[in-house]
């Protein structure tokens, strides 16, 4: 799909990747470097962080720019993707979520990608390759729009679903095309009306700018919801919002999970829901913004929160617990429990979600984070 956005954009600026193998990654790359783009260019270069710095000059001069990474190629990257969120670059950066080393693993956990939780760039995270495929263009759409101007990473499990197989329906060129219209970045490079991009700047004005792009990821849910909607006329499905919900109306106890541990964990509510126990499901999906008062809505009633993190914020616990803690600060009648799974890409089968479950159910008060593994 990063190649179709490509080419959609051949009848403006054309498109532009810089682009460095790392796995799970590798075969994003191998995939963009075959493409017969009509009116583009992939650049391979010499590290991660060349490939951000290609993206971002392609982008300033007008291209529809794309990349991925995933795990140390993704924190090496770091610098420009900070760069690219302050020069208002609607940037779309695929990772393919691997743990950072050392030791080195190539093994899934989202640690890579949250890292970058506090650049400007908006962070959706897919449970399915058709999730995948749908985001990647509505990620475009959003970031691209006048309102946003920003950034978007788009996270899959490494290996998890980055090397499984699934049918899909995959837009052709013509429906990709009437859905992604031509770039037009208003403040691109010009000769006629030349700018200085990165120059020294005022503290004021530097407050000013953020204050800018905090304006812009609240536009982010309004300016969704049109593209969800054009989304739907195009290609005839929806993709989720921010936080798809399933059998919360009447949940007692509610799981919180993204990704593909969300598919797991769905399965579970099922199973639960079919001996008569009141449990639901909130998929997180878009974590950047996070949009607090749509979380709270879908958690319902619910008084039993289990958070299940991939991830580990050393001194603090899971990074969507406190999230999800922040968005229900007052709520003192919800108990609120984080559970660390899968670091390092440790299964998360059926039989740990269940142990998370009875486990929430019987505390009477949250506690520190509990790191589960299989068996309990």
């Amino acid at each position: 799909m990063l190649a179709a956005a490509g080419e959609a954009n051949r009848v403006a600026r054309g498109c532009c990747s810089g682009v460095y193998p790392i796995t799970p990654q590798t075969e994003i790359m191998e995939s963009l470097t075959a493409y017969p783009f009509t009116k583009g260019a992939v650049v391979t270069v010499e590290s991660e962080h060349s490939a951000m710095g290609v993206c971002i000059g392609a982008s300033i001069a007008g291209a529809r720019a794309y990349t991925a990474s995933a795990a140390n190629g993704l924190l090496y990257m770091t610098e420009n993707v900070f760069a690219a969120g302050y020069y208002r670059l609607p940037i779309v950066l695929v990772a393919a979520n691997r743990t950072i080393g050392p030791p080195w693993n190539i093994w899934v956990d989202q640690g890579d990608s949250l890292a970058l939780r506090d650049a400007a760039m908006l962070q959706f995270y897919c449970e399915s390759h058709q999730d995948l495929v749908d985001t990647i263009l509505v990620a475009f759409r959003v970031a691209e729009d006048p309102r946003v101007l920003l950034p978007a990473l788009v996270a899959q499990d490494g290996f998890v679903l980055s090397h499984a197989l699934m049918d899909v329906d995959l837009p052709d060129q013509t429906q990709v095309d009437a859905f992604l219209p031509p770039l037009d970045l208003p403040h691109r490079i010009r000769r006629d009306h030349p700018r200085i991009y990165g120059g020294l700047t005022w503290p004021r004005d530097t407050q000013r700018q953020r204050e800018d792009i905090e304006h812009a990821m609240q536009a982010v849910p309004h300016v969704m919801e049109g593209v969800l909607d054009e989304f739907e006329t195009v290609f005839g499905r929806r993709p989720a919002g921010a936080f798809p919900a399933a059998c919360t109306d009447d949940a007692d106890l509610v799981i919180v999970a993204c990704n593909t541990m969300a598919r797991t964990a769905m399965h579970v509510v099922e199973a639960r829901r079919a001996r008569g126990e009141r449990v639901g499901l909130v998929r997180a999906k878009l974590f950047r913004p996070f949009l607090r008062d749509e979380l709270v809505r879908a958690l319902g009633s619910a008084r039993r929160v289990a958070v299940l993190d991939r991830n580990h914020s050393p001194g603090s616990g899971g990074i969507f617990w406190a999230e999800v803690v922040a968005s229900l600060a007052g709520r003192s009648d919800v108990l609120v429990q984080d559970y660390i799974v899968g670091l390092g890409g440790t299964d998360v089968p059926h039989a740990v979600i269940d142990a998370i479950v009875d486990d929430l159910a019987a505390r009477e008060c949250a506690g520190p984070p509990v790191f589960f593994e299989e068996g309990g």
